[in-house]
């Protein structure tokens, strides 16, 4: 019997304008020559990572580079440090540079407070691509936490700036600004949070609200992807994440439910298109 569910999708999800712009340069170069090398993941969806090799993407890693010579490489939104730079002049590889202008702002104040001798703080996930970029500005040496408990066992500069990873929650690095000032450090708190992301946490939980059930689309690397999923769940206990639609559990779902399906900044929309009409054919 079907399950006659109504099924909408939140207009806001999709790619924000970093992973658009780096796709679209893609695209049009691998229209052009058939094949482009790209530097990491282009963006944290194995769908559309796998739809890009498709036609032709060649997906390399950091170790990879320093072999290839005269070829065209991408750098995706989440940016590079100044070393793969270098490496690309030695090699005479034409980079086609992706790089999300939100954070190359954020890395050239980095570099900025790196070189007035500013103690560095970095709020981000661990060995997350934007993140190794951010380092970079400091020659590796700026201290990257993504808990503020990773720092109770750490002795801290009196003084430091502090810095966030741009897809990173607002709340909780004010929250970590106002933690350390407490305990008497000197915070020169720098906040550069993408806001195209942070404005889907309230929208997504409105629109998580709206629903009986939400299925969260998303992949399973995306950082940003956890983070608003929880946000998700914390609206609507009954939301549910899936990377694909075989993925989609048809036991959770009662007969004339109304679903609202959202995803990440890098979640493509043809993929939750694909989810809406699995749902709507169960």
């Amino acid at each position: 019997m079907a399950l006659n569910l109504t099924v909408d999708i939140d207009k806001d999800s999709g790619f924000c304008f970093g992973v658009v712009y780096a796709i679209d340069m893609a695209e049009e170069i691998l229209e052009e020559d058939g094949y482009l090398y790209c530097l990491g993941d282009i963006v944290h969806n194995d769908e559309e990572v796998a739809r890009l090799k498709a036609k032709g993407l060649r997906i390399i890693d950091h170790a990879a580079l320093p072999d290839l010579k005269n070829e065209k490489v991408l750098i995706r939104a989440h940016g590079e440090a100044p070393e793969t730079y270098r490496i690309a002049l030695e090699n005479n590889i034409t980079l086609i540079d992706a790089s999300c202008p939100v954070v190359l702002k954020l890395q050239n104040r980095i570099k900025t407070s790196y070189d007035q001798d500013e103690k560095i703080l970095i709020f981000g996930k661990h060995g997350h691509a934007e993140v190794i970029g951010l380092q970079g500005q400091t020659n590796n040496e700026a201290l990257v936490f993504q808990d503020i408990a990773e720092l109770d066992q750490v002795e801290l500069p009196a003084s430091f700036t502090l810095y966030s990873q741009t897809t990173k929650s607002v709340d909780k690095f004010y929250a970590i600004k106002d933690e350390l000032i407490k305990r008497g450090y000197e915070v020169k708190a720098n906040d550069t949070i993408c806001r195209q992301v942070s404005n889907r946490y309230e929208d997504l939980g409105a629109f998580a609200k709206q629903y009986d059930k939400v299925v969260f689309v998303s992949g399973k690397k995306s950082s940003n992807g956890k983070v608003l999923f929880e946000v998700c769940q914390k609206a609507n206990a009954q939301s549910y994440f899936i990377s694909d639609p075989a993925e989609i559990d048809p036991t959770v779902f009662t007969t004339n439910d109304r679903i609202g399906i959202c995803g990440a900044t890098s979640t493509p929309m043809w993929l939750m298109k694909e989810v809406k009409a699995a749902l709507e054919a169960l």
